[in-house]
């Protein structure tokens, strides 16, 4: 424990610097700041300031390695890089922007050899000497005002006045400060200043006037990302996450996670904007607000197993058991489960999944002789329609409303579903058997009576001046309140419309009550909702993330490649679109691998694998590679062959990865909330993706066909945005049409 009063941070930046030490300087660096901390002016440390400069200081970590640090105030100080010993006295250059109000600092002479590098080759020089072409400067459209209105680093004008090339934009944004980066590649996107100044600069802008010359404020803003703690630090010199996540937040998420909603708000964005981080922050933030207690007023839900035991985990990492002890964690169908049997203790119902639904379907067609109706039409249509909205008659089926369905359906084609509806629940019954789709609607109708009653009580006691009429809550326990005070729902797009409408009465219509994380784009079930229609106003409370903290630019491009020009909901009947979308990250682009049959492309998975492992400059832990493939069968013949190679691999189940020391293996279903350095996405072929069965929808139920479509395409982008580092797509035979010509190199 520091008990000499000394401050001592590190700088976000300086951390790329720590990762490229070698071994013994990094162990050296450790001991370094516990001296520091102990003491600044021990002898050993040669604690210094730079000559003609009032605050940047160096101090000795190890014989040829110095940190360079600033002084914040007497004992305050902050770490901004870590440099041999002759590249100290370099061009450096920090300040505090006048728009975020954080701390920067550059090294010029890195960034401007980073620029250099990539150079464009020059062309073999002509016969004759034409007068040379001179390369179009990048951002002659702005003048130093306005990119410095924008936030850009003012040191760094000079450096963007000479690029030319994107390339050289990249290898500036790698050392650049992060709002100098954003802004200049949205302008280089194509947006214009306005769209800028509202999008990228005024999200993060502080919230009070700047002073330059107050470093010790602006070491305490968001946009000055630090680090202080032993375990982070040590995170740092073993190369592994930092763990911002638990303790920074970007300006635009923590406004988002810290605002006053008046009702149900949304926060959509692509993936790996960080929407899970805002869900889970917003957790924090709204179990500080609760006064003390046992209890667990707070609901933080998702749509499966595997992603609440995520969701538990990090919770814990952020906050500790104190957090999650007022925290009820649950996947949303084990909420709707519970709550059914609290309510019918005795019923020992087996609930089972779509595709065990569509095969007891099937049976019930084949045993009643019915050949006329296919069972995933009919399954959907009972899910969907009858049971998606609480149909509980004939008649109100003759009345339900079937937007987006697909094929119309005439009176008396809606009376046979009827029928069959009901002998197909009566055949669950008899076997045992409930559907996840007949728990939340059951589960939804018990919340919505237990609301009922809710608001029943409070009307009567409203009527009587404010007293309870306790004859009415004798024995009633605890249908008289609410089960939650806030609902936190991560990847909301993939509930069911009874899911909706059981949160909807668990928690009481007032401020803060529902908050919503999601993004339609992965949706990868078929549960398309209008949130309105179901009482979960979010109109005026939508906002949306923008910056992909995952994903680099090249991989961005081609994930975004796959949705091509479909449109996606937005939860609400609007259109959600990811405009303004971005990554400032930058890495290889992803790579194609055609072959000819499924065995060969198998082969060729694992001679890249083997490539990789070869490469003492490309290996890494096997876990951090991942293949999806579209099917379960050749998720296990893709690890029959790795086997034969030596390399292990580990199935992706429905909880999760089944252990950790392999290549990951498993479907596309598989890979949502997980992300790797290595992506391997096979298989993508013609035929799988989308399946045959989809394609010849196209002429038999032309809406149904869309639907299906826009699923496939969000099953493949949810698999591509998995990467980190790099992506590689292999088919066999004819490549998807979902793949662009980048990829496949076709025209």
């Amino acid at each position: 424990m520091n008990t000499s009063g000394v401050t001592l941070r590190l700088l976000d930046k300086a951390d790329k610097e720590i990762l490229k030490l070698p071994r013994a300087v990094k162990g050296a660096f450790f001991d370094f700041q516990h001296k520091f901390k102990a003491n600044p002016h021990t002898t050993g440390l040669k604690l210094q300031q730079l000559k003609g400069d009032s605050r940047l200081w160096s101090a000795r970590v190890s014989d040829d390695y110095r940190a360079l640090l600033l002084r914040l105030a007497d004992d305050d100080w902050l770490i901004v890089s870590v440099k041999h010993r002759k590249d100290v006295y370099d061009r450096l250059s920090y300040g505090v922007n006048h728009v975020t109000g954080g701390i920067e600092y550059v090294d010029l002479e890195v960034v401007e050899e980073s620029v250099l590098r990539r150079l464009p080759a020059a062309p073999p020089a002509p016969i004759a000497e034409p007068e040379p072409v001179k390369p179009q400067e990048l951002f002659t459209d702005w003048s130093d005002t306005q990119l410095s209105d924008l936030g850009v680093a003012e040191p760094l004008l000079p450096v963007i006045r000479s690029l030319t090339t994107e390339d050289q934009l990249l290898g500036l944004i790698e050392y650049a400060p992060q709002l100098t980066g954003e802004v200049l590649l949205a302008l280089f996107d194509g947006k214009s200043f306005h769209e800028v100044l509202d999008q990228v600069t005024t999200p993060v802008a502080a919230a009070e006037p700047v002073d330059p010359e107050d470093f010790q404020a602006a070491a305490q803003r968001p946009a000055t990302v630090v680090t202080t703690s032993d375990e982070a630090l040590r995170e740092a010199l073993e190369g592994r996450d930092f763990g911002r996540w638990k303790v920074f937040l970007h300006p635009t998420q923590a406004k988002l996670v810290e605002r006053r909603y008046s009702g149900p708000a949304r926060v959509g964005g692509g993936p790996g904007t960080g929407k899970t981080i805002v869900a889970l922050h917003r957790v924090r933030h709204l179990v500080g607000q609760l006064p003390p207690g046992r209890d667990k007023p707070v609901l933080l839900t998702t749509y499966n197993k595997n992603l609440a035991a995520d969701l538990r985990s990090r919770l814990l990492e952020l906050g500790g058991e104190e957090l999650v002890a007022r925290v009820d964690v649950s996947h949303v169908d084990q909420l709707a489960l519970r709550t059914v049997r609290e309510a019918e203790p005795g019923s020992g119902k087996q609930a089972i999944d779509d595709s065990q639904a569509v095969r007891e379907w099937r049976a019930l067609l084949d045993e009643l002789g019915e050949d006329g109706w296919d069972p995933e039409f009919l399954h959907d249509e009972w899910t969907q329609v009858i049971l998606g909205q609480a149909v509980a008659t004939r008649t109100e089926y003759f009345r339900a409303r079937r937007a987006g369905r697909g094929r119309s359906i005439s009176r008396g084609e809606r009376a046979e579903i009827w029928q069959l509806a009901e002998r197909f629940a009566q055949r669950l019954d008899r076997l045992g058997r409930q559907t996840w789709d007949q728990v939340a609607e059951r589960a939804a109708r018990l919340e919505i009576g237990r609301e009922q009653r809710i608001l029943s009580i409070a009307r009567q006691r409203e009527e009587a001046g404010g007293l309870d009429n306790i004859h009415l809550q004798d024995g009633s326990g605890g249908w008289l309140r609410y089960r939650y005070r806030h609902i936190v729902v991560d990847e909301a797009q993939d509930l069911r419309p009874a899911h909706w409408k059981m949160l909807r009465a668990m928690a009481p219509r007032e401020a803060d009550d529902l908050f919503l994380v999601g993004d339609t784009h992965q949706r990868i079930y078929k549960n398309q909702v209008t949130l309105g229609s179901l009482g979960i106003n979010i109109r005026g409370r939508s906002s949306k993330l923008s910056l992909s903290y995952r994903t680099t630019r090249q991989i961005l491009r081609s994930a975004l490649d796959v949705l091509g020009e479909t449109e996606y909901d937005d939860l609400d009947g609007g259109e959600e679109t990811l405009a303004g979308y971005r990554s400032v990250l930058s890495g290889r682009q992803p790579t194609g691998h055609p072959f000819p049959d499924w065995t060969s492309e198998r082969e060729g998975i694992a001679a890249l694998i083997e490539e990789w492992d070869a490469d003492p400059d490309q290996g890494l832990p096997h876990e951090q590679i991942a293949i999806c493939v579209p099917t379960n069968q050749m998720a296990t013949e893709v690890a029959y062959t790795l086997a034969q190679h030596g390399i292990r691999g580990v199935e992706i189940r429905s909880d999760g990865p089944n252990g950790n020391a392999g290549v990951h293996i498993g479907t596309m279903f598989r890979f949502k909330g997980l992300e790797y350095q290595r992506m391997i996405i096979a298989g993508v072929s013609d035929g799988l993706v989308p399946r045959e069965p989809v394609s010849r929808l196209r002429t038999t139920d032309p809406v149904r066909y869309r639907h299906e479509m826009q699923r496939a395409r969000s099953l493949l982008f949810v698999a591509a945005t998995r990467a980190r580092d790099s992506m590689d797509v292999f088919w066999h035979g004819t490549p998807s049409p979902f793949l662009g010509s980048t990829l496949t190199g076709q025209l």
